[in-house]
């Protein structure tokens, strides 16, 4: 019998350009590919209903992609040190292989999977495959995006993988998985057949347009569970060399950016980054918090942005970030009350990312410009970005009528506080 390692997938539901499996196949006379549904993934603190129906649907796709190569996916229910552990024992598995992560539940779930890996003697092996650059705490780890993004253009890149021809090994049904309603309209149908479709799509033309227009990839589904990797979506970008290209390789620097910061700042999940913030003073109006949470704010692109984020589960960027500064500065509200309602509905929702872009637009976080250029106007940004307004007729059927809300702040008077709460703390 030849030799035997387990391929152990989590956030890269994938099998083109999969370092881990890559390495395996090569490596190894047989490959286990597996999946732990492990029950603080289902129900932790990050537990959303949509977000687990969207993985199930990349789960039963990877199954499929696995299958079509002779392979496919072997699913367990517990506690992963437990279930790989057992699983390396029934295979006879020498290694397990996975791509690494960077969120501290992440990290540290890992460190129980090596170490009940190695007291049973199997080797316990992370691999890259979760961002573009294959180290993301080295070069370009400053506080401040530009300069790190110099260093993250700068540093070397692996090459993209091709998916292996043929992959085997043993099978096994999906676990039943009790699931509340998720959205009523997905953003993206689920898996990697899906994925390299919407990235051929993207790199097709629309990518020209990017930032020049409200125009985007919905790709961020797909990054956020591996179902194409960003090392493949940067070097398809960049191959395609436009400025719209160019443009969209830098927010997937962001990502990386922002999975450094969490790996550098694990407190960042509960704290504000600088710690001077953390004296910043915040209002109780669970009110209010209804208004914006359900697009009652009467401020309608702020309003069409969380009435798409409720059906779909996806929210286009402008509007996140609009939305946020309303809740965080005009409103008074805390941030992680936004973080919380946005890790409960997107699709696209991952710690690094969540947790990463809030403390941004609160101004709490890294990169820090001044709290007053992150207070945006709903008003300007819909005559920048929807000038015609199909953006938020689409969302809010009773704008124009008595039945749409008037706004429930005045912005001069909320611009006002925000400052003398931000003044307060910086002095």
């Amino acid at each position: 019998m030849g030799s035997t390692a387990i391929v152990w997938f989590r956030r890269d539901l994938r099998a083109h350009d999969h370092p881990a499996l890559h390495r395996a196949c090569a490596e190894f006379d047989r490959v286990v590919c597996a999946f732990v549904l492990d029950e603080a993934l289902l129900d932790g603190r990050y537990r959303s209903p949509s977000r687990t129906r969207f993985m199930l649907g990349c789960l039963d796709a990877l199954d499929g992609e696995l299958r079509s190569r002779g392979g496919g996916l072997v699913v367990r229910r517990g506690r992963p040190e437990r279930e790989l552990t057992a699983l390396a024992a029934e295979e006879g598995a020498r290694a397990v292989l996975w791509s690494a992560d960077v969120s501290p539940y992440a990290r540290s779930r890992d460190a129980r999977v090596g170490e009940a890996l190695r007291t049973a003697g199997v080797e316990a092996r992370p691999m890259p495959g979760t961002y573009v650059a294959d180290d993301v705490t080295g070069p370009g780890t400053q506080r401040i995006f530009s300069p790190s993004f110099r260093a993250w253009a700068a540093a070397p890149r692996r090459p993209v993988h091709e998916a292996p021809a043929r992959i085997g090994g043993p099978r096994t049904g999906m676990p039943e998985v009790r699931v509340d309603a998720g959205v009523p309209e997905p953003a993206r149908a689920p898996g990697e057949p899906a994925a390299r479709r919407a990235l051929d799509a993207w790199l097709a033309g629309p990518v020209d347009g990017y930032r020049r227009a409200f125009e985007t990839s919905v790709l961020s589904p797909y990054l956020r569970w591996g179902c194409v990797s960003a090392r493949e979506c940067e070097a398809r970008a960049q191959e395609h060399g436009t400025p719209g290209a160019r443009a969209w390789v830098r927010q997937l620097a962001w990502r990386d950016f922002y999975a450094q910061t969490l790996l550098t700042h694990p407190d960042n999940v509960f704290h504000e980054q600088q710690e001077r913030m953390r004296a910043l003073e915040y209002e109780d109006r669970p009110d209010r918090l209804a208004a914006w949470a359900e697009g009652r704010t009467g401020f309608p692109f702020v309003d069409a942005g969380m009435r798409q984020l409720a059906a779909t589960g996806w929210m286009h960027n402008r509007a996140r970030l609009v939305a946020a500064s309303l809740l965080t500065k005009e409103l008074q509200l805390d941030w992680r009350l936004g973080e919380a309602h946005f890790a409960r509905l997107l699709l696209d929702g991952e710690p690094a990312q969540n947790n990463g872009n809030w403390q941004w637009i609160a101004s709490v976080g890294t990169d820090p410009a001044p709290y007053f250029r992150r207070m945006y106007s709903p008003e300007r940004h819909q005559e920048r970005f929807d000038p015609q307004g199909e953006y938020v007729r689409r969302w809010i059927a009773e704008l124009g009528t008595p039945d749409y809300p008037q706004p429930i702040v005045d912005r001069r008077e909320g611009r006002a506080r925000a400052k003398e709460r931000y003044g307060r703390v910086i002095a």
